[in-house]
């Protein structure tokens, strides 16, 4: 049942292929052999795109490259056979440019997304005029030509079959790793990158790696077209077969791999016989282009989609996630001095203060006194610029979300956060993970059916999650979603937890759960928590020690009894003066 389901469409694809030729005639082969390697490559726009949310709009640079380094590796090999070593080149240099401008671009900012579109476009245009003015290696304008036949094959028969094999095995691939957690996972950067930081995972290089892959495919394209055409000139890497990867990703489906492939095929094919019989052609596949993405977000896959899209319901066998390591001592969390600001106004003004063990503290304070700001500053959301951080010894001040989240700090926020068009469960295991997913892992399907002996006495208390697991965490209520939040923070077991108003928006009755499940969390865990909170009788129903804070800064600290009788904080909430 599994196996059926995962490799369905390859298996489709495999069949139609495999019918093709006998259906129609090698001349038909030949040429939609050409738009299935168009099609491997779309299906790499398709997998940035589609799954991880950014925008390549160069792609045909890393198809260039693939067919430049394969045609002078053919070339070469006529007079020399060991040449035909140096071909996984052709794949893997492409494949490593591409991680480098990536992790480049990523890793100044998770939020690259218009600047790596723009950047790729650029990449693309200097990469043709490269092509043209390089003459003696590329063959100038008129092209490198007189490519041979790869071993074993010829362009106008026996290649077809090759083509058929990588097209199937580029969809079975990507369909494959779209149904393990590494797909989840890119679903979850499109969709929530910020949350996904904040449970430890470097987005930066895990998109680094996914456009690693998609120019991998891209390369590999530019391989086959190479063998295929005999010749390989400027055009294969300039910004008009950039912009109809984008084009036939979009109209195919840019979040199905075999969409994205029958985008290429169907459209490239149908504008090659236009162009024979139609003299504004490229106006017809611009109009299409306009009408899929005003009408047809998903594609002409997303049409079959609604119809064959199957249950969402896991078929899992539950797995125990394996246990974290606990770390030794008792936390202890400082901010000595910090300072931070934003166009021009401070927010934070040389804030003091510390906290050691566990146990739940509140922070209080008037609108825009710095109590959001504080958690953002800690957890790489906000540049501190004076003054530092220090938790557990280590000087957290500046690092970026995912490293402070992988010293053991959870945060949920103030609007809750979550993976909106991910299942409930999906959106469980995402925090299940964390911590404890090896790279490794994230290919395996085993993660998939993980839990966990914290998870199952937190749906307990969660009867409406528990409920609605195979549902979208979208389709859930206020009250709900803030219970899947607080419960995605915990799951991770950590060691701080900050939680941003966990009670916004909740019926009293809510409230009084909310607060009673976060105490015995913390309780079971052993770990600190801080909780920002407007409601006072909230903050004497969970106990402990209080901070305020206004302008920025400390204004008093010690029990709500202590605070409610200190004449600044009473000045301070009565409208005068500290």
């Amino acid at each position: 049942m599994i196996f059926a389901k995962t490799f369905a469409a390859p298996l489709a694809l495999a069949a139609a292929l495999v019918a093709l030729p006998f259906a129609s005639n090698e001349f038909v082969a030949y040429q939609i052999a050409l738009f299935l390697i168009y099609g491997i490559a779309t299906q790499g726009v398709a997998l940035c795109w589609g799954r991880l949310g950014f925008l390549p709009l160069g792609h045909a640079l890393f198809f260039g490259l693939g067919a430049y380094l394969a045609g002078g590796t053919l070339k070469a090999a006529e007079q020399q056979a060991v040449w035909f070593a140096a071909l996984p080149l052709a794949l893997l240099l492409p494949a490593a440019l591409a991680y480098l401008v990536a992790r480049l671009i990523f890793a100044r900012s998770h939020r690259s997304g218009p600047f790596f579109s723009l950047i790729t476009l650029a990449m693309t245009m200097l990469g043709f005029l490269a092509a043209q003015q390089w003459s003696d290696l590329t063959g100038g304008f008129n092209g490198m030509a007189n490519i041979p036949d790869l071993p074993g094959t010829e362009r106008y028969s026996t290649l077809y079959w090759l083509v058929a094999a990588c097209a199937v095995a580029s969809t079975a691939l990507l369909g494959l790793l779209f149904r393990r957690p590494l797909g989840v996972l890119w679903s979850a950067i499109a969709l929530n990158e910020d949350r996904l930081q904040l449970f430890g995972f470097a987005t930066d290089r895990m998109k680094a790696n996914a456009y690693a892959l998609s120019a991998l495919l891209a390369a590999g394209a530019g391989a086959l077209f190479a063998a295929h055409q005999g010749i390989v000139t400027p055009l294969t890497m300039g910004f008009v077969l950039s912009t109809e990867f984008v084009i036939w990703a979009a109209v195919g489906g840019k979040a199905s791999p075999l969409g994205a492939l029958l985008g290429a095929v169907l459209v490239g094919y149908a504008s090659s016989e236009l162009r024979e019989h139609f003299s504004y052609w490229e106006v017809l596949v611009g109009l299409l282009f306009i009408g899929v993405v005003r009408f047809l977000p998903d594609g002409v896959a997303g049409i079959g989609a609604r119809f064959f899209g199957g249950d969402r319901r896991a078929m899992l066998k539950p797995v125990p996630a394996p246990p974290l390591a606990k770390v030794p001592g008792e936390l202890s969390l400082s901010f000595d001095g910090v300072s931070c600001g934003q166009g021009g106004v401070k927010i934070l003004d040389g804030l003091t203060l510390r906290l050691q063990g566990p146990g739940i503290r509140c922070v209080i304070g008037p609108n825009g006194a710095g109590k959001t700001s504080t958690f953002n500053a800690m957890t790489g959301r906000l540049p501190v610029r004076a003054g530092h951080i220090v938790l557990d010894d280590t000087d957290i001040s500046g690092a970026t979300a995912w490293r402070v989240a992988r010293h053991g700090v959870g945060r949920k926020m103030q609007i809750p956060s979550v993976f909106g068009a991910l299942t409930v469960r999906q959106n469980l295991a995402i925090a299940l993970w964390a911590a404890r997913l090896r790279p490794a892992m994230s290919l395996a399907r085993a993660p998939l059916g993980w839990h966990s002996a914290l998870q199952t006495e937190l749906l307990n208390r969660f009867p409406a999650l528990k409920e609605r697991l195979d549902e979208s965490a979208g389709s859930l209520s206020q009250g709900q979603r803030q219970a899947l939040e607080l419960v995605m923070t915990v799951l991770p077991e950590p060691r701080l937890v900050l939680l941003d108003e966990p009670c916004a928006g909740l019926s009293p009755a809510e409230t009084h759960q909310m607060i009673d499940v976060i105490r015995d969390a913390m309780a079971s865990l052993g770990a600190a928590a801080l909780v920002i909170e407007h409601d006072i009788s909230a903050v004497a129903a969970i106990g402990g020690d209080v901070f305020v804070l206004h302008q920025g800064q400390l204004l008093a600290q010690g029990s709500l009894a202590t605070i409610q009788a200190d004449p600044a904080v009473r000045a301070v909430y009565a409208g005068g003066r500290k």
